[in-house]
């Protein structure tokens, strides 16, 4: 996905004092960074030159996040938060930021520092440059061996077995078009990687090489388990794997029958020594025992994915919005007008994806 940024003729993009620009970021218990987070994120914009807007989603905080954020967004017009009901998750978070977004391109961030807002710069020059997607590749990651080596393994092995290639190293920090940003908010996945649906829907992308910051505190607000179940959704969302290894079991399943049947007939036939016996029962039938629990186990992830999509509860329930011009509407991304005035039209399917 890596493409020369001359390849594009960039003659499509309006001068960059005529676009609007959104930076949308999750927040969750970070109430010791949110000041100069701002402060960081609108120098990056203020050396663009561009509109912009920098929309906090306050992810069911429990520290003073949320009175900071409004105490912000008092003092700053272009500061829109908002306050869900209770911590949805961070890729609710995203989702919240996405629609709520009115710019022509939408910057996705993490609000810890790691996600250097110098690169924002570097993402609307491809942008400009033709691209409509472009997105961060972790360089230099500051974390500890552990943590690199199970970052590296997963990337490498989402990468060998998804259906669409997701470049390796990228999370969720990069840029997108706002027409971009519209496909991936529409998609009605309950179980969302940011990463694959954006690696998914297509269009002109590259990447550039952000060095990763260390946090500006050493408390992670996405506990390893958490991890773990954003890895899971990965795999099971954007690969048919788990269940193609079941071929592979099953072959392996009849080589050992045959095995076994092969041993027990010669024994039977030409030595004699065929002498029934509790051993060979048990391994056998506990060999396929464990295939069979792993099976189900497996069935059971992806029936588990099959209910939550069909019971279709709202990713997230906004509580509060603060700073929006019409904070009655649901979507901005959507329905958008050349006014900036929300629509009726697209109303309804607006309500339907949150």
């Amino acid at each position: 996905m890596n493409q020369s940024i001359t390849q594009f003729d960039s003659a499509e993009r309006k001068p960059i004092n005529e676009l609007l620009i959104s930076v949308v970021l999750p927040v969750f218990n970070e109430q010791d960074v949110l000041p100069l987070l701002l402060q960081s994120v609108e120098e990056s914009l203020q050396q663009l030159g561009c509109c912009y807007e920098i929309i906090f989603v306050n992810d069911g905080s429990s520290d003073q996040s949320g009175p900071i954020l409004d105490d912000l967004a008092e003092l700053n017009s272009r500061v829109k938060v908002l306050h869900f009901a209770k911590n949805f998750g961070h890729q609710a978070a995203v989702q919240a930021g996405l629609l709520h977004s009115t710019g022509d391109a939408i910057v996705i961030m993490d609000s810890d520092l790691q996600d250097s807002p110098t690169a924002i710069i570097d993402f609307v020059e491809a942008w400009q440059a033709g691209f409509d997607v472009v997105y961060a590749i972790r360089t230099e990651r500051k974390e500890n061996v552990l943590k690199r080596w199970a970052f590296s393994t997963f990337h490498k092995t989402l990468n060998l077995i998804a259906n669409s290639p997701i470049p390796r190293d990228a999370g969720n920090f990069g840029l997108i078009d706002r027409k971009v940003a519209i496909q991936i908010a529409k998609l009605i996945d309950r179980d969302r990687y940011f990463p694959g649906l954006r690696s998914w829907v297509g269009f002109r992308q590259t990447g550039v090489s952000v060095e990763r910051m260390a946090r500006y505190d050493d408390t992670p607000r996405v506990s390893f388990i958490h991890l773990c179940r954003l890895a899971k959704t990965a795999i099971f969302s954007f690969s048919f794997l788990p269940l193609t290894i079941f071929y592979l079991i099953a072959a392996l399943s009849a080589v050992v029958c045959a095995v076994v049947i092969s041993f027990v007939l010669y024994h039977k036939l030409f030595t004699g020594l065929a002498i029934p016996g509790w051993a060979s029962v048990t391994i056998t039938a506990s060999f396929f025992g464990a295939l069979n629990a792993l099976g189900i186990g497996i069935l059971g992830e992806y029936v588990t994915r099959i209910y939550d999509q069909v019971r279709a509860r709202p990713m997230f329930i906004v509580n509060t919005k603060t700073n929006f011009d019409f904070p009655d509407h649901e979507a901005p991304l959507f329905s958008r007008s050349n006014d900036g005035m929300p629509t009726a039209e697209t109303s309804q399917e607006l309500s339907q994806q949150s």
